[in-house]
């Protein structure tokens, strides 16, 4: 390694550690989402009008979730998990960093086009008033877990449960702004993303937090996950939410920091680790189903992110991508030893990458993903119906 990389490297680990970091590293979920100090990510002007809708499908898209759907959060917090500077965003519609963690959009920016409606702003990115959410808010963290302290060490983050206290808020702010009738009618209307729970493994089960594996097996932390879960969405739907898309877990496994952990030879993916993810999925999934019975009224639909991610990998050149192992940005085999801190990192051209760092894909798997949950454009991923049905429903 190069004397100019290595300074890179250790003075990108100091800047990224420079906010204070609270005592117990989570947030009161009252936190305002107007920031007296202004945002240091400028506010998206455009967006790419590829598959845009010409008309709102839909009044709002509301997301939750971790990294995989963070679109600035945790660029107002103090926390190692940030996405805040290049090469993160260097093709995104802007060609700034933004705070998703990506070269370029999210998932949910694709969706988002399909359903006519704008880019998501973050909630703690929000500078003006209540009306400013009415056609949705993202209140996703990276780090942030379904288990409170899961990403703990990472610093600051709002949990899922904090997320959907901050929704309880903004439902409250609503109905306070245009009346519980049209607030209902706006919200019942509306798709909720939910997109959370790999931190709970990377950051708490497998790491044994709390000597949390001898505690609780695989088996029963997934249950354990599955029912703080179950507890949320129903939190959400005693608040007229409807419509919610929930995301199972990638194959992490696959990902190059646990190729370059486990000392994958060839590419191999963890398979113990994948093996408690799948489980989870099955737990998960499970629980979607008997909330549909039980929930009158309610469609929430589960998506099988590691089916469609484990197509992309075994069918990797069909769908134009050439390198499944290493990461586009980092240092180390697989690119999986160092996060991505500073452009000399990153690798000239991230198309034909899966992964974009050490745990998360490029735009280009993105869209992929977005387009099944659509209308199971390549893998019909999505449980009872995608997306596009259930709004036609």
């Amino acid at each position: 390694m190069s004397i100019k990389l290595l300074l890179l490297v250790f003075s990108a680990l100091i800047i990224s550690s420079r906010p204070k970091l609270i005592a117990d590293h989570h947030l009161s979920s009252r936190i305002s989402p107007f920031p007296s100090q202004s945002s240091p990510i400028p506010p998206l002007k455009a967006q790419s009008p590829a598959i845009q809708s010409s008309f709102p499908r839909v009044p709002a898209l509301f997301v939750f979730g971790d990294s995989s759907v963070d679109c600035g959060t945790n660029n107002f917090l103090g926390t190692l998990a940030r996405a805040d500077r290049l090469p993160y965003g260097r093709d995104f519609d802007t060609h700034q960093p933004t705070g998703r963690f990506s070269n370029g959009r999210i998932p949910v920016d694709f969706l988002a086009n399909r359903l006519g409606l704008p880019f998501v702003p973050s909630y703690l990115g929000q500078s003006g008033t209540v009306k400013d959410m009415f056609q949705g808010v993202n209140y996703a963290s990276a780090g942030a877990g379904i288990i409170l302290s899961s990403g703990s060490e990472l610093g600051q983050r709002v949990s899922f449960a904090m997320q959907v206290e901050q929704f309880v808020d903004t439902f409250q702010q609503m109905i306070l702004s245009i009346g519980e009738e049209a607030s209902d009618g706006l919200v019942s209307n509306s798709v909720f993303y939910i997109s959370i729970g790999v931190n709970d493994y990377i950051h708490f089960y497998i790491r044994n937090i709390s000597s949390v594996q001898s505690l609780y097996s695989p088996w029963l932390f997934n249950q354990f996950l599955a029912s703080n879960m179950r507890q949320e969405l129903k939190t959400l739907y005693n608040v007229k939410v409807r419509r919610m898309v929930v995301m199972g877990l990638p194959p992490i496994g696959c990902a190059p920091y646990y190729l370059w952990k486990y000392r994958s030879k060839n590419g191999e993916c963890a398979e113990d680790v994948n093996s408690m993810i799948m489980e989870s999925n099955f737990v998960m999934r499970y629980t979607v189903e008997q909330l549909n019975r039980e929930l009158p009224g309610a469609s929430v639909i589960y998506c099988d992110v590691f089916q469609s991610a484990m197509d992309i990998l075994k069918n990797h050149q069909l769908y134009g991508f050439n390198e499944t192992t290493e990461a586009c940005c980092g240092l180390g085999r697989y690119k999986g030893w160092l996060p991505c801190i500073a452009p000399e990192m990153a690798c000239s051209d991230a198309a034909g990458h899966l992964w974009w760092d050490q745990f998360h894909p490029t735009d280009a798997v993105n869209a992929i993903l977005a387009d099944n949950v659509w209308n199971g454009r390549h893998v019909d991923m999505c449980y009872p119906t995608n997306l596009e049905a259930m709004l036609h429903a």
